[in-house]
């Protein structure tokens, strides 16, 4: 029998607000949950574009600093909860040059202290926690000899402190998601190829690590190839992904504007993709939460980052029924933000951007919010 569709109910409410406003356009550089409840986020850029160092902890529905930033300031950088319950920061931008060092910060202290480097710094890359609690780093952006940026193929395991060589990708990417399926495995999906262009193309590739063995293995295609989409594995096991930029710039092909509304599911069991019914309205660094019951929220975002205001539109999707419905809008429109899912079953959205370029009031400034948001029912 079918699980019944189940709308989230409630509004979203004030959460607070940072010290000081920040943005994550990374796409796992986002707020971090404690094995206490407690969510830690840390790093980020400013209204500038800068990278920042700090770092904040929400708690009994208030923020506060913790009692030390990060030693690196870093955008575009990882945070991945290990299983001592310790989090690890892990590369990133500093200014324009790519961050080899990691930090963890322990919840007892409230302290970041530096822990082993990786052997190539990078920013745009993923990090996922593995079975045998090692963290898996994966691709992202590197400076190119000679200048410019390139994508990286190459793969480093975090050990007890310390950074091993992983078995290089099939394809050098940035700006990918990964996720980690119930079999062990973790799924590589899409991202860019820098190829000196003012966009990027992007990539429709995917692959397969084996934690076991350190191998890569291609598997399915998108459909569609993405970047500044979110991937987000479902209670039932498969993984959703959700938006993008549209390839291309307007005017020229292959730009497909539609392409941000196409929604994709992987199946586990046959490495496939299948589109899916589209969302109601396209967007790109948005944010997707998995619900229970296979289904998903989508918040936020925007066309794209340039003249942009965020959205404050919500999207629950069932997997089930593969039916989109409106949820509560955001207070705020922001899209660049943080979100998770809280362990009381509200949902947490802090930071981002409101505006930019000619949608801001100052064209020269991104307008960027400090606020936080709670998303669950109302007492």
């Amino acid at each position: 029998m079918a699980a019944p569709t189940v709308t989230p109910v409630g509004t979203w409410t004030s959460a607070g607000a940072l010290t000081t406003a920040a943005a994550w356009y990374g796409q796992h550089d986002g707020p971090v949950q404690l094995e206490s409840g407690a969510v830690v986020v840390a790093g980020g850029a400013d209204a500038t574009g800068q990278s920042v160092p700090d770092s904040a902890v929400f708690e009994h529905d208030q923020w506060h600093p913790t009692t030390g930033n990060l030693g690196t300031p870093r955008r575009l950088h990882t945070l991945t909860r290990l299983a001592n319950g310790k989090i690890l920061a892990v590369g990133g931008l500093n200014g324009s040059a790519a961050v080899e060092s990691a930090e963890l910060f322990d919840p007892g202290t409230g302290r970041w202290t530096p822990t082993g480097s990786l052997d190539k710094g990078r920013w745009g890359h993923t990090a996922t926690l593995l079975e045998d609690d090692s963290v898996l780093v994966t691709g992202g952006s590197a400076v190119r000899p000679g200048g410019g940026v390139v994508a990286l193929r190459s793969a480093e395991r975090f050990v007890d402190g310390e950074w091993q060589p992983a078995k290089e990708m099939t394809d050098a990417r940035t700006a990918h998601t990964a996720i980690q399926l119930a079999t062990g495995f973790v799924l590589v999906v899409g991202g860019v190829a820098p190829v000196g262009a003012v966009d990027d193309p992007a990539l429709a590739f995917c692959e397969l690590y084996d934690p076991d063995h350190d191998t890569w293995a291609p598997t399915g295609n998108l459909v569609h190839g993405r970047r500044h989409h979110r991937a987000t594995l479902l209670s039932g096991g498969a993984v959703i992904v959700t938006g993008g930029t549209a390839p291309g710039s307007p005017g020229a092909a292959p730009f497909d504007p539609f392409s941000q509304r196409t929604v994709e599911r992987f199946d586990p069991a046959t490495g496939t993709w299948t589109e899916k019914k589209p969302m109601p309205s396209g967007r790109a660094f948005h944010r997707a939460v998995a619900l229970p019951h296979d289904q998903l929220l989508v918040v936020g975002g925007a066309a794209s980052d340039r003249d942009e205001s965020g959205f404050r539109s919500a999207l629950v999707y069932d997997a089930v029924g593969n039916e989109w419905s409106s949820a509560p809008g955001l207070r705020e429109g922001r899209w660049s933000f943080g979100a998770l899912a809280l362990a009381d079953d509200r949902i947490l959205v802090v930071g981002g951007v409101a505006r930019s370029g000619l949608a801001a009031a100052d064209p020269g400034t991104t307008e960027l919010l400090a606020t936080a948001e709670l998303f669950g029912e109302t007492a």
